[in-house]
């Protein structure tokens, strides 16, 4: 579902009546990045790589604000650019704040679980805060009127598992955030796209938490 070539042409799709999604892959580990675009401008989501690249795709959409999901470099090495090129309102979640800005230069308003963030026109994405994959990792929920909800989850979580952990006690803490935050509020339907790879549902995954937490990873 819903993939995409490294350097290859980018995906668009609606997700509403108001709001399309475009969908690419950037750099040498395959970011996707993500634009959501309505009649006021667009939000980018992981400024990851290639802000040339990031640019033509823009091909002159105005950048309102770009969403930072999580503090590892592969996803923010073309923030500081972008952020220059756009003028943009920069967005994290508070606890990975202070380590974007000291690889970047670049200082982000922070949000973290229950707040909002609007897009261009006026729409909101609902914060959800992921801990373990990084401290500060946000999954940003678009409620599609008279479609599902579509969830933007960086490196929480891909088709077949959660994202990658450095410890027991990470693993534990993102697999209990993605359970009670994700799949225990969200319908099978909802469809929720990672920072790597394709997309994929709750309901196709749900059946296989009992499976990941037993293997730990």
């Amino acid at each position: 579902m819903n993939t995409v070539e490294q350097d290859g042409a980018p995906l668009t799709q609606a997700l509403s009546d108001t709001v399309t999604m475009t969908k690419f892959s950037v750099g040498p580990t395959d970011n996707n990045i993500y634009l959501l675009t309505d009649a006021s401008g667009t939000l980018l989501i992981d400024a990851a790589n290639q802000p040339d690249r990031i640019t033509e795709v823009l091909d002159g959409r105005a950048v309102d604000t770009i969403v930072t999901t999580h503090r590892h470099p592969d996803h923010i090495k073309g923030l500081a650019e972008m952020a220059e090129r756009t003028g943009a309102r920069l967005i994290c979640g508070e606890p990975d704040a202070a380590a974007i800005e000291k690889f970047t230069g670049v200082v982000n308003q922070t949000v973290w679980t229950g707040e909002t963030i609007s897009l261009p026109g006026g729409e909101k994405l609902e914060v959800i805060g992921l801990v373990g994959h990084t401290p500060g990792a946000i999954t940003l929920a678009y409620a599609a009127e008279g479609g599902p909800t579509h969830l933007f989850v960086g490196d929480s979580l891909f088709p077949g598992g959660v994202g990658k952990t450095n410890s027991p006690e990470d693993f534990s803490s993102l697999m209990d955030d993605v359970e009670t935050r994700l799949f225990a509020v969200y319908p099978d339907e909802t469809v929720f796209h990672p920072g790597h790879g394709k997309c994929s549902t709750l309901g196709a995954e749900r059946p296989s938490l009992p499976e990941w937490r037993e293997r730990g990873w």
